[in-house]
Formats: C-alpha cells, sequence, structure tokens
C-alpha cells in the first residue's frame, strides 16, 4: 500500500547518555571511538581532541585533514576560564593578486560570490593552496595541556590510513558531487574514483568491502607522530608537500611552512543569562555571534519555557542584524546556499574539561587536488579572499583569512557548562546560536536541543526554516522577514550540522546532528 504522508510519519532520533565518563561528539563515528578510547586511558581533553582531529582527516577526507586550518575554544575545568587555539589558513608570501585575474564572467558558484577568476585559480587547483594550521594549532594545545605522548596520540589515525576509508553509499554520495572536479587532477582521482571518473562505491555485501588508498598518508602520518607537530612545516615532509605544490602551480614555499605558527588567543567572554559563553575573536564567526547572542538576549524575555514563535523571531531578528554588520565590515560574502566542507568534534573529559574544535578544507575536498609524495588532500583557502582589489578581505600574500567557523564553549547560571560547533559554512553561527539558546533560555536537555527544529538567517535577508515548526511560528517569522521552508535531510545538509557535550551535575552526554548518517557521540 502507498501513502503518500509516509515521509512525513518518518522520526530520525539520536539518544543522549549521561556517563561519568568523559565523551567525544563527532561528525565520524570512528573518529569519535578513537578520543574516547584516549578519554579511557586517562587523556585529557586536549589529548582526545589531538586524536579526533587525525583520525578526521582520514575517515573524514573531504571535509578536513594535514592541510586544514581551524580553531579550537577549550575550557579549563581545574583554571576555571576559557582559552583559544587559532590556526587558521594564511596566504603563501609569494602569492600575486595579478595572477588570478577576473574573467568578466559573472559570479563564481562555489561557497563565495566572489566575481568569476580566469580558470577558477583561487578555487580549484594547486593555485588555490593556502598554507594549513591544523598540525600546529594541535601540537600548540597538546605542548600545554598533554598529558599522553603526541605519537601515541596520532597511533590511531596512521592504522586507520594503512587501512583507508571504508567506503559506503554516503562516501560515494559526497565523492559523486564533486567527481568531476577531482578528475581533472590525477592524484585525487586516483584516490577517490573509478577509472578516474567515477566516485568509489561500497558494496551492499560486507564480502566485497572496498577502501581507499591513504597509505601515502599513512606515512605522513608516521612521519608528523614520529617528528612532532613542526614536521609538517619543515623537513623532509615539508619540502616534499612544497615541491608537489609547485608542481602542480601553487605558490606554496618552505619559507611559508618554516613560518607558520597557531597562536593562543583571549577568548571572547560574552556574558549571557547570568552566566557566560566563549567564543573564538578576531576573523571567525566569534565575533558576529557574540553581537548575535547580546542581541538576543536584549530581544528575547528571560524564563521561556520553550522556544515559541516570539523566540524564533527573536533568533530571526538577531542573526540578520548581526549578519547584515558582519558583511559590512569584516568582508565575509559567501554563499548562504554552500555547505563548505568543514567538520567540527566536542569533548568533555571526566574531569569538566572542554574542547569545541572546528577543522576545515574550505570547499569539500579542498582544492581537489592531491600531493602525490605525501596523500595530503590540499585546501583551497585561497579562496576565502575577494579576488577584486580594494574591498574588505582583498587577496594579497602573506594574509590571514576571514573564515566562519564558530566553536564555543558556555558555563550556564545554573552550573550547566557546553561546548558546542558545527559544520556548514555561513549556516555554522545561526546553529550555534539556537543550540546555546535552547540550552540557556529554555533549559532544554542537549538531546531535545538537537532535535529541536531551526532556522536559517544568514545575510540573505531571509528566513529558511524547517517545515515542522508549527504553523503559528513559520507565520511569525514571515511577519519578520520572507520566509521559505525545507526539511532537514541527510544530503545536502538544509540546515547546519552541529556537535556538542554537555557536563551537568558530574555527568557528561553529546550528541551529533540528527541527519549525519555516521555523527555520533561515544563516551570513554
Amino acid at each position: 500500500m502507498h501513502d503518500d504522508n509516509f515521509s512525513n510519519a518518518q522520526v530520525v532520533r539520536k539518544t543522549v547518555i549521561a556517563t561519568e565518563a568523559g565523551v567525544v561528539a563527532s561528525q565520524h563515528r570512528k573518529a569519535a571511538q578513537v578520543g574516547a578510547a584516549v578519554l579511557a586511558a586517562g587523556g585529557d581533553a586536549v589529548d582526545a581532541a589531538v586524536a579526533t582531529s587525525f583520525a578526521l582527516g582520514v575517515v573524514e577526507p573531504w571535509m578536513s585533514g594535514l592541510a586544514a586550518g581551524g580553531c579550537m575554544v577549550l575550557w579549563r575545568a581545574d583554571e576555571r576560564r576559557a582559552h583559544v587555539v587559532n590556526y587558521g589558513m594564511r596566504s603563501p608570501r609569494e602569492l600575486d593578486p595579478k595572477d588570478y585575474p577576473l574573467s568578466g564572467a559573472g559570479r563564481n558558484t562555489d561557497l563565495f560570490p566572489w566575481e568569476s577568476v580566469v580558470g577558477d585559480r583561487n578555487v580549484q587547483g594547486a593555485t588555490a593552496v593556502a598554507v594549513p594550521g591544523v598540525v600546529s594549532g594541535m601540537g600548540l594545545a597538546h605542548g600545554r595541556y598533554g598529558r599522553k605522548e603526541w605519537r601515541e596520540l596520532l597511533g590511531p589515525a596512521i592504522a586507520l590510513a594503512q587501512d583507508g576509508l571504508l567506503v559506503d553509499w554516503y562516501s560515494g554520495l559526497v565523492t559523486a558531487s564533486t567527481a568531476r572536479a577531482l578528475s581533472l587532477d590525477p592524484d585525487a582521482a586516483a584516490m577517490f574514483l573509478d577509472e578516474g571518473r567515477w566516485p568509489i562505491m561500497g558494496a551492499w555485501t560486507t564480502t566485497a568491502e572496498r577502501h581507499l588508498d591513504q597509505r601515502a598518508l599513512a606515512a605522513s602520518l608516521r612521519q608528523v607522530a614520529d617528528g612532532g607537530p613542526r614536521a609538517l612545516y619543515e623537513g623532509a615532509l615539508a619540502r616534499a608537500l612544497v615541491a608537489d605544490v609547485r608542481a602542480k602551480g601553487g605558490s606554496l614555499s618552505e619559507e611559508d611552512l618554516a613560518a607558520y605558527q597557531a597562536e593562543w588567543a583571549e577568548p571572547l567572554a560574552i556574558p549571557y543569562r547570568g552566566g557566560h559563553v566563549y567564543a573564538a575573536p578576531g576573523l571567525t564567526g566569534g565575533p558576529t555571534f557574540a553581537q548575535a547572542l547580546r542581541l538576543l538576549e536584549e530581544r528575547l524575555p528571560a524564563g521561556g519555557r520553550g522556544p515559541d514563535a516570539q523566540a524564533y523571531r527573536a533568533l530571526a531578528r538577531s542573526l540578520d542584524e548581526a549578519f547584515r554588520a558582519r558583511l559590512s565590515g569584516m568582508g565575509d560574502h559567501e554563499s548562504a546556499k554552500a555547505p563548505g566542507c568543514t567538520t567540527h568534534f566536542s569533548v568533555v573529559d571526566r574531569h569538566g574539561n572542554m574542547c569545541a574544535v572546528t577543522q576545515t578544507l574550505l570547499s569539500i575536498f579542498g582544492s581537489r587536488v592531491v600531493s602525490p609524495a605525501t596523500g595530503i588532500l590540499l585546501n583551497n583557502g585561497i579562496m576565502w579572499f575577494d579576488p577584486e582589489q580594494g574591498k574588505p578581505n582583498s587577496l594579497g600574500p602573506a594574509k590571514r583569512v576571514l573564515a566562519n567557523y564558530c566553536p564555543v564553549v558556555g558555563v550556564a547560571a545554573d552550573g550547566r557548562q557546553f561546548a558546542l560547533g558545527a559544520s556548514g559554512g555561513r549556516k555554522i553561527l545561526g546553529a550555534v546560536l539556537q543550540l546555546s539558546s535552547f540550552l540557556v533560555d529554555h533549559g532544554m536537555s542537549l538531546e531535545a536541543a538537537f532535535h529541536q527544529p531551526r532556522i536559517d538567517v544568514s545575510g540573505s535577508g531571509q528566513v529558511t526554516a524547517d517545515q515542522s515548526l508549527a504553523p503559528e511560528i513559520l507565520q511569525a517569522l514571515a511577519q519578520e522577514m520572507p520566509t521559505a521552508t525545507t526539511r532537514r535531510t541527510v544530503f545536502p545538509y538544509a540546515f547546519a550540522c552541529p556537535a556538542g557535550v554537555l557536563r551537568e551535575d558530574g555527568r557528561n552526554m553529546g550528541c551529533t546532528e540528527v541527519m549525519s548518517p555516521w555523527g555520533d557521540a561515544v563516551a570513554g
């Protein structure tokens, strides 16, 4: 019997279980298991973050990896304070804006609606590669707070890469979305495509498992494990990476890598409802998040019993105003429709130390170029810059990128503590704001907050709302600004893909985006 309403009757849920053990919530269960094992062995939250970060670069290669950049916000229970590690990308010092002439063909169709560049040199290929930061960032955090040996923490990622990612329907779906671009680079095609054209697909039976060939990546991870974080920036691995990038036309140099250092930064401490939410400063989503949170506190009366029409209207107005300020003052003009290829995970250990970690290659599969000597899929961080000169965030040499990732940690007035973040381009900020509000303003459980329908308002002057919201909420949003409805799906995501952990009364819990087929929270 066919039922036209069957799809509307489907319910997808993820159960949240409280535990006295630590928890890792990640967009890939295998990476979460790696981090949870570190926690179970007595590791600090930072140890688990390092192990999870490198494992994610193997099992979610199109999202992050050794060529990624990003940011970590930490909460140290013994210090009762937050810290930030910034490991954003930089443009190479030899980059010449004249090498990125405008084509006159209109606007680019990838993440950012910049004016198109001849040959998409700022989007695709080695000319789009920026200086990566994630290895330096993990090394900086580990140097201060790590308990476990660096080499030990990279061991699981090496093993995963040696075996190669087990492909399945979801990896095939993601790869199919970028197969044509991957086919343009022989080394990317060899790693991710069949016959240089088709996505490598998993079989329905376990007798015909297929794996990506990531053995070159495993060898690079061994060099980073044995030589420490600087091994990517100085020495044989750095020379091999630079040689490959330059052979394919990029401007990355050994000097760029040698000069790169992740940095500690003072977090933005945003007072909210008697507690604080801590976000990253500078060229991230943090300042815009801080403005939106302040506006929300002004517009939404305290003591909410649940997100009603008034609450969603306040969220929409606060996000819209904050994004208008961002777009006019910070030079961030990315398309609200493109998902980006970011990944986020959150960690809490049994002592209450927390990490909210976001890392990214920028576009899905980054520059769609693989370094053959190292097995590293390269970022396309140059696309973060506006190729038109004289604009906010214009392309230039040795410049920091303006990114939109927004990891946060929060300490609520009731004593609950949380770490949150998301992937999803410009949609990240709204997701983190709403989850923070659900937890703090409405006292929701972590499970309820992650299952609560969300909206997206990202500077386009309109609302994208989950169609499962109550009619009176949708009507209230439509009175505020033009509103379109959509549903949460597996791919592509209509909204951001968050991951978070929460600590309450000495017990920990975690959750990931409900529609993420790979995402999970694992206790250790």
